[in-house]
């Protein structure tokens, strides 16, 4: 596949590691410079360009920064991005560590729905419950023991079963967990999260999971109470 990536921190470099080693072919871009990515790209064979250039013709684009930083992403970055493409979101809204407050985030609105408002494109989550670590050393042949599961969530069928069909790639057993609404599932404070969990486990874990989960794992970091 021609994936492309924006962000090449911890989660976005670990995948453009792991995409890379399988044989996509891979562009890459940050809001610093495409200079700034020249030992990545010398280190993995990704091409490195200027972030409105990343997702031109792309079937694939993984998006890979923090909630905030989304909202700088220069006009028309997704102009020449097919409408066949998957938008992938992996990042997690993470208030009073890493991003400033995003209003309607706190008001509760979904954060991946909020993504699709600021890219004016439907968006798939995954790869947001796991540690860039892990993504990076962890996965396993399918039937594996103890091969880690993924949730992948999103509405369209069509662009969801290549997202997953990159999760089964990269050593995980992709979980569908539903429409994006279902999203928050996955999201930071749920059973789901950094857990690590097998298909079977995670399938319950998604089951049982609260939005009050997350709520409270917000307030923590902000030395609130929810």
């Amino acid at each position: 596949m021609n994936i492309a990536i924006i962000g090449t921190g911890n989660v976005g470099g670990a995948l453009t590691r792991r995409l890379a080693a399988l044989g996509h072919q891979l562009r890459i871009a940050n809001s610093r410079g495409p200079e700034t990515l020249t030992d990545l790209a010398a280190e993995t064979g990704a091409r490195a360009v200027a972030l409105a250039e990343v997702a031109n013709g792309a079937d694939v684009l993984i998006v890979a920064v923090p909630q905030r930083a989304k909202l700088d992403f220069p006009a028309g970055v997704f102009d020449a991005l097919p409408q066949s493409a998957a938008v992938v979101d992996t990042g997690n809204y993470v208030p009073g560590l890493r991003d400033a407050e995003i209003e309607q985030l706190e008001q509760g609105e979904l954060e991946s729905r909020w993504t699709e408002k600021q890219f004016g494109r439907h968006v798939v989550k995954a790869f947001n419950n796991i540690t860039a670590a892990r993504l990076l050393s962890a996965g396993k042949p399918a039937g594996a023991p103890g091969r880690i599961a993924l949730p992948v969530a999103g509405d369209d069928a069509t662009v969801k079963a290549r997202v997953i069909q990159l999760v089964d790639q990269l050593g995980f057993d992709a979980i569908d967990a539903g429409g994006l609404d279902e999203s928050w599932r996955q999201q930071p404070g749920t059973p789901v999260y950094t857990t690590d969990l097998d298909a079977a486990a995670a399938r319950i874990a998604l089951a049982e999971a609260s939005t009050e989960q997350t709520v409270q794992w917000r307030a923590r970091l902000t030395g609130s109470r929810p």
